[in-house]
C-alpha cells in the first residue's frame, strides 16, 4: 500500500503542494513546500504553548493571546492549502489507477 500511496503523491503534473487526502476530506502535503508550510504551522502553534508559562501568568491571559494565534494560523493554513492544493474531495482509499495487480487478486 505504501508504494501505491507514494505513486499517488508523485502523480502531480500540476505541481500541487497539497493533494487530496486518501481517506476523508482535506489535504496532505505532496511536495517539500507543503511539508515546509505544515512544519512552520506546527512550530507557530507549539512553541508559544511551551514557553507561555514563563510569560503568561493566568489561564485567561493564555487564552486571550493563544486562541487568536491558533484561529489565525489555522485559517492561514487552510487558505494556503486551498490556493496551492488540488480541490479536496471525499476519498475512500487509493484510486484504482494507482493500485497494482497484486491488490486486485485479494
Amino acid at each position: 500500500m505504501i508504494k501505491e500511496y507514494i505513486r499517488y503523491l508523485k502523480d502531480n503534473p500540476k505541481g500541487y503542494w497539497f493533494k487530496a487526502k486518501l481517506y476523508g476530506w482535506g489535504w496532505t502535503p505532496a511536495k517539500k513546500e507543503g511539508w515546509t508550510v505544515l512544519l512552520v504551522y506546527l512550530l507557530i502553534i507549539i512553541v508559544p504553548s511551551i514557553f507561555a508559562e514563563k510569560f503568561i501568568g493566568r489561564d485567561e491571559e493564555f487564552l486571550k493571546y493563544y486562541l487568536p494565534l491558533l484561529v489565525i494560523t489555522t485559517a492561514l493554513l487552510i487558505w494556503i492549502c486551498y490556493k496551492k492544493g488540488e480541490k479536496p474531495r471525499w476519498m475512500g482509499g487509493i484510486p484504482n489507477k494507482y493500485k497494482t495487480k497484486e491488490d486486485f487478486s485479494n
